[in-house]
């Protein structure tokens, strides 16, 4: 049975890490990956191939430093041409991406069974280009692996029971990979002693959606915030190349410590040695609960509103008082994680034996 994984976006290649590892364990699958190339900079596709054991992709179509409609666009024909190709039974997409709603269009539209891991998430912000490629993607799967009962509760208040769809409460294929790779990540000193800071007395940033860096007064916001907070603690970024050319752009400053783009393993490094984790990214937030880390979201919704609702996250946008609140009401609290909001470890497990079965 052949299918074919299509992945584009940093956090894609780290979900399927555990996905592909889980297909190996059923002869009749055989995987074919393509890399739309959505991110191209080697510190952000290719050290997670090589460090994460992910097979090597089978096509890379190098599409990326475009616009919305012409990156998939572009995306959508040249992964038209490798289904026509390879004839695969399913096509799997991951998340919200370019790539994902490209992958899922033209697997549709050539009749191609369609699979959607992480699906029924909503942010409930139409103006995000992620929402938009979530809700369609799901609209037209054939099955829907959610990772949370919230997932299940969303589609359900969609009308998803008369849609012929199959909908799979599965868990999250992230708290799968975190469990994997923490067990084989080394040392931390070489990294934390490079960086010249002490674990659990930094705090982790990252930055990169458009909603933070195209807006010049909510970017100032932002960075007057982690300088404040860079007196307490230090503030360690590794910057987004969009994130980086904004503030060059506009002629900021910055007062705290950037690096370049990591490789997975650095990044957990990173979180589990950090006080508290600051981000954009839907990711990253739950990786500093998988991590015990309590986290401070510069969005204005989150897809994961079981972390909010717990205790876990609070949601700040750039309102400058309130992350000045949260990180207050976080820095001496006991991180108490309790029974687990995503699974146990074993989304990927249930996705391939699924798959197995036709």
């Amino acid at each position: 049975m052949k299918v074919v994984t299509i992945l584009g976006a940093r956090p894609q290649f780290v979900k399927a890490a555990a996905v592909s590892r889980a297909f190996n364990e059923y002869p009749n699958i055989k995987e074919v990956i393509v890399h739309t190339g959505q991110h191209f900079d080697a510190n952000m596709s290719e050290v997670f191939f090589t460090e994460m054991g992910i097979p090597k992709p089978d096509y890379n179509l190098q599409i990326n430093s475009l616009g919305h409609g012409a990156m998939t666009g572009r995306m959508l024909e040249e992964i038209e041409k490798i289904l026509i190709d390879e004839k695969p039974k399913y096509v799997v997409v991951y998340g919200d991406t370019n790539s994902t709603i490209a992958g899922a269009l033209a697997a549709k539209k050539l009749h191609i069974s369609l699979v959607h891991i992480e699906a029924g998430l909503r942010s409930f912000n139409m103006e995000m280009p992620e929402e938009i490629n979530r809700i369609l993607t799901d609209r037209i799967s054939d099955i829907l692996f959610c990772p949370t009962e919230t997932a299940i509760n969303n589609l359900e208040a969609e009308g998803y029971a008369n849609i012929d769809t199959e909908i799979v409460q599965c868990g999250d294929v992230m708290e799968d990979v975190a469990l994997h790779y923490n067990k084989l990540v080394g040392n931390d000193d070489v990294l934390l002693n490079a960086l010249k800071i002490e674990s659990g007395k930094f705090v982790l940033c990252t930055m990169h959606r458009q909603e933070n860096t195209d807006d010049p007064a909510t970017l100032k916001r932002i960075l007057t915030s982690l300088h404040a907070i860079n007196e307490i603690y230090p503030v360690v970024m590794p910057i987004h190349p969009r994130t980086a050319k904004k503030i060059a752009d506009l002629g900021l400053e910055i007062h705290f410590k950037t690096v370049e783009p990591l490789g997975y393993f650095d990044m957990i490094r990173l979180i589990r040695n950090s006080k508290i984790v600051l981000t954009d990214s839907g990711g990253l937030q739950k990786e500093a609960y998988f991590f015990e880390k309590f986290c401070i979201t510069l969005r204005e919704q989150t897809e994961w509103v079981e972390l909010v609702n717990n205790g876990f996250n609070k949601i700040v946008g750039s309102n400058q008082d309130a992350l000045m609140e949260a990180f207050d009401h976080f820095k001496n609290k006991s991180f108490e994680k309790g029974t687990s909001l995503y699974g146990d470890g074993k989304a990927s497990s249930v996705i391939a034996k699924r798959i197995s079965q036709e």
